[in-house]
Formats: C-alpha cells, structure tokens, sequence
C-alpha cells in the first residue's frame, strides 16, 4: 500500500504547530475492536491528526491486560479484517499514517491464520548462519508489508542473561552478546531489503530483570561500566551499524541515570545523555507502551505521562492512551523549535517508509520452507550423544507424550517404532510440548506431570525431546536424563527434524544460546 507523502520541506510548511505535535502520538489499534469503537479511533485519527498506530490483537490481549483474565476470541478472519482497518483509518487521516505491530516472530504474534517463524531463543541456536536469520526478518518484513503495515517493532535485542525473566526469555536471542548482536544485524538487513523499518527494544536492555514490566517497574542495580561492557553492547553496535529506531524499555537503571532510578521512558539522562550523546543515536526513539502500569500508575493526571515522555526524549509515544491531554500539556509546556525537532524526524522516518525500494527477486521460498531450514540448523542435542540415543532406539522403550498441542507428529511416528520395536520397560522416550512458552505457572504444564516427569528421571532411563521454551528444563533435574533434544518449536517442520534425528538421519547443529539452572530434585 504506497501513498504520497510531501517531502519535509513542503510539510513543515504545511503543517501547524499542533498537527506537527499530533505526528508524535502512536495509539493503539485493535484488531478485533467493535464498530463503536473503530469509528471512535476514526475521530482520533482526524481531530487530532495523529502520526501512527500500532496495531494489537485485541483488547484482551492488550499490553495492561498480560496477564488478565479477559477470554480471548479466536478470530479466522483476523488478517483480512486488519487491512480492512488499514484500510479505513489511512482514509480517516489527513496525512498517511505510519502503521506498526509486534511482529518478531512474524504476524502470527499478534494475528491469527499467518505465517509463523521461530522465536528469537530458536534462531539463537543457530551456528555461524546469518544469512538464515536475514532470511527471517526478509520473509517477516514481506509479510508485513501484504498487509499494510510500515514498520516492525522488532528485533529484541536484550541479552537474557536471568533465567527467571518473566517477559524477555524465548524472545532473545539469547544470553552472549556477540551472538545477540550478529543476529539483530542480520534480521534487521533483512527487513530492510524490502523496505520495511525496524526497532531494536528495549533500552538499555531488559534481559536481567525478574519483574514484568507491564505489570511493574523492573530495577536493574548493575555499574554502568557493567552495562557498556554488556547489555549496552548489542545496542551500540546496532546503531553504528544503522537501524530506524530505538524502543526504550520501562526500566530503573540508578547508575545511568544519576541514582535517580525513575523508568527510562522518563529519564533525560538516558535517552538525551546516553543514547542521543554517548552512543551517537540520530534516529527515532520510541516509547514502549505508555500504558504499561510500570509508568502509567504514577501519573494519575491526564497528559502527565505524555510530557514527562516527549521531555525525556522520546519522538513518538506508543501506545499513548490521552493523545488529546497530551497534546495540550506539549504545547503548553514544549519550545515549539523542539516539537520541530522531533516532528523531522518522524517525517523522514515517514519519508523512508513510504518510498518503495528497489525492485528484488526475493526468490519462491514458502513459509513452511524456510521453516524447515530453521529447524535443520537449530536442533541441538543439549546432553548426551547421538550414539546414545540410537543404541536407546535400537534396544527398545516406551514413550510417553507431556503437556502437547493437538499436533504432535513427532510422538505420534515414535510411538508406533516403540510398539513394534523390542519391549524396554527400563527406556522411556518422552515427548515434552510445555503448553506455553511463557514460564508463568510452569508454563502451564500440570503438576502432576511434572511430577511424574521428575521420578521418571531418577527411576528410569530417559530421552527427552523437548518441542518449547528450553527455559523448561529448569523445573526438573535434567541432568539425570540419558539425552536431551532441544526442537524448541512445536510446528510440524521442528518435529519432523526431531523425528529424521532420532532415527539417525540428522545430525543436532545447534547450540542452546542461554545458560539453564536446574532444580534439584
């Protein structure tokens, strides 16, 4: 979907003062909204010539709501109602809108019935190929830009480094800087080949924190030393190598920020001192969700949060819940030279999203084709050896299947060799599908199979597959296993390649990117 858009020198002529302001505020849009409110989100977009949306699933799904209650409706018609929705609010607004999503693992984050690729923790595994992970963010950014969306708020480039990260974990790369780095790189060349913009999230890094930040405030008590020499390091580097924008996180860092410890999202100090001034960043920097309740219970005044946001630094606020108070407070209290300021360079941003790049033949590689590629590279065998788990076939066992989606090919073919096989009461292989791949109540994995799964180990000797977040294997004493094979993804490309390595036919490539700490039990 092209538009024409003005150059900046016709449009900061064009535009008055408080629709330039209007260009920084970036709502949320939902998918699955009902007419009242889609037309409600209509009048925003015109009176107050708002810049951008960012689009999410729906409202139960939503930021505040991350770990609600709210039932979530599956929709089919998802994809085809968001470029409806597209659609409909471009027309609404005077000048085009930049339209954003979560898409690190593609669309299907956020939108039913859509490619899915492997989460960022899977792509970590991969040994020395970059041009896989360019892969990824090319085939993400294709996808993006069929269904009308500009830029992908993608890739995380926080370092895990805290296995008890609650929101960050399966969605980095992992836990090695270097690693993170490459990757990041290569994902967001990727996005660029089709000419869709990027973000690396979340400043100054969100990895070693065990506090949800949706929820409250994370605090991070490391040196700044500490920091540059780590989780800084994938962000300085990313920017000397060039990317659109920086998502600043909800985070309190006291050593960066003079022991003042407030979120980063509100702290001058990091974004205009250490982001702008020490690590050179000349693009656009913008908010993580401004809803989220770790920033938006201190301000209980409308348009507050708003101004305290736009006078730290940040360019555009998402997901900014009073875009007419905050607008009000700007102006008010703003130098309009630094409203100028900021509205170039959302304008240029606009101005690269909108120009088309250059033709490329980006070849006929299909989603489940290059998924399998994926999964050849990824596989790892975590403990044992690939002998082991051939004699183990070859002498007969059982198999059983925990947790699991509906989908479960890889169980299914293993259990038919176990019953015309030889009988080993002794060996038993098992299949792990952790319902979930957030850690929240033990990835949703029932108690007693848990603990049925923790004596199997120390009564039985034990293969284990594992088809989710490998942060699993921290809830049992692994290390009692005879192997352990990383899938990390239930699609069916992951178990198919799970399946061609037990039988001997693959060998495991990869390597598992984060440090686990087992339980003893």
């Amino acid at each position: 979907m092209l538009f024409n858009i003005d150059s900046y020198k016709t449009a900061t002529n064009t535009l008055s003062l408080r629709e330039k302001l209007g260009q920084l505020f970036m709502p949320a849009a939902f998918i699955n909204d009902k007419e009242e409110e889609i037309q409600e989100l209509e009048n925003l977009i015109a009176e107050q010539h708002i810049g951008g949306l960012c689009f999410f699933h729906s409202r139960a799904s939503a930021a505040t709501n991350f770990e609600g209650k709210k039932r979530i409706v599956y929709n089919e018609q998802s994809l085809s109602t968001l470029k409806t929705l597209i659609q409909r609010y471009q027309k609404a607004a005077k000048y085009p809108l930049l339209i954003s999503i979560d898409a690190e693992w593609g669309l299907a984050m956020r939108i039913e019935n859509t490619p899915q690729y492997p989460y960022a923790i899977t792509l970590g595994a991969i040994q020395d190929n970059d041009e896989l992970i360019f892969k990824v963010g090319q085939r993400i950014a294709r996808d993006c830009k069929e269904a009308g969306i500009h830029w992908n708020l993608a890739p995380v480039v926080d370092i895990n480094n805290n296995p008890n990260n609650p929101v960050i974990g399966y969605r980095s790369f992992g836990e090695d800087k270097l690693n993170v780095t490459k990757k990041a790189i290569a994902f967001i060349k990727g996005a660029k080949s089709v000419g869709v913009l990027s973000c690396i999230k979340h400043f100054p890094g969100h990895g070693d924190t065990a506090t949800d930040s949706h929820l409250g405030l994370p605090i991070i008590k490391k040196s700044k030393e500490a920091l540059m020499e780590n989780e800084l390091y994938p962000f300085s580097e990313i920017i000397k190598n060039g990317v659109d924008s920086v998502m600043v996180g909800h985070l309190s860092v006291p050593s960066l920020d003079n022991g003042e410890g407030v979120p980063a999202t509100i702290s001058k100090t990091i974004i205009k001192g250490l982001l702008r001034q020490e690590l050179n960043f000349n693009g656009v920097v913008i908010s993580d969700a401004l809803n989220m309740h770790s920033v938006s219970k201190m301000f209980p005044e409308k348009g507050q949060l708003e101004w305290r946001a736009f006078d730290a630094g940040n360019d555009i606020l998402c997901f900014a819940e009073n875009t007419m108070e905050g607008i009000l407070k700007i102006l008010e209290n703003a130098d309009p030279a630094e409203i100028e300021v900021r509205f170039k360079r959302i304008w240029r941003l606009k101005e690269h999203a909108f120009t088309p790049p250059e033709p490329i033949d980006f070849g006929t590689e299909a989603p489940t084709a290059l998924n399998k590629r994926l999964a050849r590279e990824s596989i790892t065998l975590f403990t044992g050896s690939e002998s082991l788990v051939h004699t183990f076939k070859n002498d007969g066992f059982s198999c059983l299947v925990f947790g699991g989606p509906a989908n479960q090919i890889f169980a299914e073919k293993v259990a038919k060799i176990a019953r015309e096989g030889p009988q080993n009461k002794n060996n038993i292989l098992i299949a792990l599908y952790p319902p979930k791949v957030k850690p929240q109540n033990n990835f949703d994995l029932k108690t007693e199979e848990l603990e049925l799964l923790r004596q199997l180990l120390k009564t039985k000797k034990v293969v284990l597959y594992v088809f989710g977040n490998p942060y699993v294997l921290n809830l049992i004493n692994y290390k009692s296993a005879e192997a352990i094979v990383l899938g990390y993804q239930n699609f069916s490309e992951f178990q198919d390649m799970a399946f061609a390595h037990f039988m001997g036919n693959q060998k495991a490539k990869g390597g598992l990117a984060v440090s686990l700490n087992p339980k003893k039990n």
